[in-house]
């Protein structure tokens, strides 16, 4: 798969996100990067590329939920402790 500027910001994006994952003690184990198309048939069309996190155990979903509302309810906190008004 050739490096577009697109697909490298999605390979970033994984990278770090998997990296907040692995320190909240989550791993999803089928990370990856997914094109529409596999070669470059369809020229003048500017590719993307997406993050694909693949599928969880119903375990891995729960606590990547939990972790996910806890940091919603720091950051309301954070928010309301700075005087920021939603």
């Amino acid at each position: 798969m050739p490096h577009t500027p697109k697909i490298h910001e999605a390979l970033e994006a994984r990278d770090v996100l998997a990296t907040a994952l692995t320190r909240a003690g989550i791993q999803l184990p089928a990370m990856d990067i997914r094109t529409p198309w596999a070669d470059d048939r369809r020229t003048g069309e500017a590719p993307y590329a997406l993050v694909h996190l693949g599928v969880c155990s119903a375990p891995v979903a729960l606590a990547l939920a939990d972790v996910i509302a806890r940091g919603v309810a720091e950051g309301s906190a954070v928010r309301s402790a700075e005087g920021v008004v939603e």
